[in-house]
């Protein structure tokens, strides 16, 4: 569907608008183009839009332009109020919110300071963002009570609440945070509620928040098209699985940026674990790491840093190895934490569902990450006979949404018996990472993640070069690594590949002048010779002789 209304039409300032050009966003999508009218006249609102749909924008820039407009009536007044407060159940997705607002509000930010105040650390450290009162608070509900409790942030003037994701608030238990917040508000304000499903959590949570709202339920589908991004099924057994994905990213049949999902902790460092005994290396997201660290790789990610990412769903936590704190016994981990719903991961192109999800929804948000905007996706499901009934369920509910009643998972083309070089070496690495060399990676991970705080944010500053031991996808060498195991010969690739990997391979080092200036400075007579003398100095070794008395 077309948009009908651009946003110059909606009686927005100039410098957002200028913001919205610099982003590139020449028409808006429908839910901003149904939703930012309605809130500008200060109605409140409950949003339903598919992931990657433009939410987001749709509630932030109603919040800047209200924020503009009573500065300009205010003009005059030397103390300004905090005047709009969001709320996110994870702060990732808080990160992720405070960063779009800052991209909207680059031609305004003298007049609308905005401040996430989501991360764990000391409140001392955060109350000196809190003495100005900025105009926009980004926090999650714990959070944003522990600083209301303290008296550092004060409401009383506040024009907007936004609760984003707000399906997942009572699911991550903050239903008793949200009503001792809602204690803090004062009586007249405007309410947004944001969300991907309509369930019951989010009716019980409009009770809450709204008043007369307006219900924006968009009729579209829960998933982009498919024309828009591809879904595909193989039906294999755990170690073929693992045979399937060593080839995928050895033989360049997945590119561009890839999330491999699986559902517990214990997986993402097995695959991670299995995968670097071939020299690929990738990261790892899970509830366990510190929030700083989960930020930091999403960021690094999104900055092609890195191509593969490997995630586990926070619902679906191993409890082989648990993780005890000594005063509850309970397992750490952070409820404050999700993968497969709200995150920004830019540009996906693939995403791998290693394990098959428990549920309709997490299949959903998962595949969600990728065909975002107008960026065309894939979607491969590897799946074990046990996994069937999930998937006949993930499909009759997608059939549901749409007129074509084909089948809406293709078969990914892919010939075990053609790759049986690739086998043999894939089921010695995967039976090589047991379940010690797993959990000593999942203690090394956490270790080496806690290094990297922002103490050191000086020191690295001073020291750039530094910044790559920052890395979130080094080896963790709780397996032995073999070198000739990142290598694949030639009578390995299959026939049907050679051509295209040939082509992979060209384009590649096509244009690459540094790789090209090594190989022919190592041509170079004096340079070989140079290197022999180094690698063994007795050959380099100049004798003159006893000088004479």
């Amino acid at each position: 569907m077309e948009s009908s209304i651009n946003f110059h039409e909606m009686n927005i300032d100039d410098r957002i608008l200028k913001a919205i050009a610099n982003n590139g966003w020449t028409e808006p999508t429908l839910v901003q183009e149904r939703a930012i009218p309605l809130l500008l006249e200060g109605k409140d609102m409950l949003v339903r839009a598919r992931t990657g749909s433009g939410k987001t924008a749709a509630f932030v820039i109603p919040v800047i332009q209200k924020i503009l407009e009573f500065k300009e009536v205010n003009s005059d007044d030397d103390f300004y109020y905090t005047q709009a407060l969001i709320l996110a159940p994870s702060k990732e997705l808080c990160n992720q919110i405070s960063k779009n607002i800052l991209q909207l509000v680059i031609k305004c930010s003298r007049d609308v300071k905005c401040v996430d105040i989501s991360a764990q650390i000391d409140m001392k450290e955060q109350k000196p963002l809190l003495n100005t009162s900025p105009d926009i608070i980004v926090a999650t509900p714990a959070r944003a009570l522990l600083h209301l409790q303290a008296k550092n942030i004060s409401l009383d003037k506040l024009q907007t609440i936004v609760v984003d994701e707000a399906d997942l608030v009572f699911s991550f238990g903050f239903e008793e945070e949200i009503k001792e917040v809602m204690k803090f508000l004062p009586k007249s304000y405007q309410a947004v509620l944001a969300s991907a499903t309509l369930s019951e959590d989010v009716l019980e949570l409009k009770k809450l928040l709204l008043r007369n709202a307006v219900i924006l339920k968009l009729q579209e589908p829960d998933l982009a098209p498919l024309s828009q991004l591809s879904h595909y099924k193989l039906n294999a057994e755990e170690e073929d699985k693992a045979v399937i994905l060593y080839c995928c990213f050895k033989l360049k049949l997945v590119n561009g940026k890839t999330i491999v999902f699986v559902n517990t902790v214990d997986k993402c460092y097995k695959l991670k674990l299995f995968l670097e005994q071939f020299g690929i290396f990738t990261c790892v997201l899970n509830s366990e790491l510190p929030a700083s660290c989960r930020c930091h790789t999403i960021s690094q990610f999104n900055d092609n840093i890195y191509d593969i990412i490997i995630a586990s769903d926070e619902h679906f936590l191993d409890e082989e190895h648990e993780v005890v704190s000594n005063k509850t016994g309970k397992r750490k981990h952070d409820k404050e934490f999700s993968i497969s719903r709200g995150i920004d991961f830019q540009f996906v192109s693939v995403v791998i569902n290693f394990d098959f999800p428990l549920d309709i929804y997490s299949y959903i948000h998962r595949v969600g990450r990728t065909a975002r905007g107008k960026n065309k996706g894939t979607a491969i499901s590897l799946l074990t006979i046990k996994e069937q009934h999930l998937l006949k369920g993930v499909e009759d509910y997608i059939k549901n949404g749409i007129s074509e009643q084909n089948d809406i998972f293709q078969t990914f083309n892919f010939k075990l018996e053609e790759v049986e070089g690739f086998r043999y070496r894939a089921k010695d690495a995967w039976r090589a990472v047991t379940k010690i060399a797993v959990r000593e990676a999942r203690l090394k991970e956490i270790k080496f993640e806690m290094l990297n705080s922002k103490k050191l944010k000086r020191y690295f500053q001073d020291n750039p070069r530094d910044l790559l031991s920052l890395r979130h996808d080094k080896a963790l060498h709780t397996v032995k690594l073999q070198d000739h195991m990142s290598d694949v010969p030639d009578y390995m690739v299959p026939a049907s590949l050679k051509e295209f990997m040939q082509n992979q391979d060209g384009e590649s080092d096509k244009g690459d002048k540094k790789k090209d200036k090594e190989y022919y400075k190592k041509k170079q007579v004096g340079y070989r010779k140079y290197q022999t003398r180094k690698k063994n100095p007795l050959v380099g070794m100049e004798y003159t002789g006893l000088k004479k008395t």
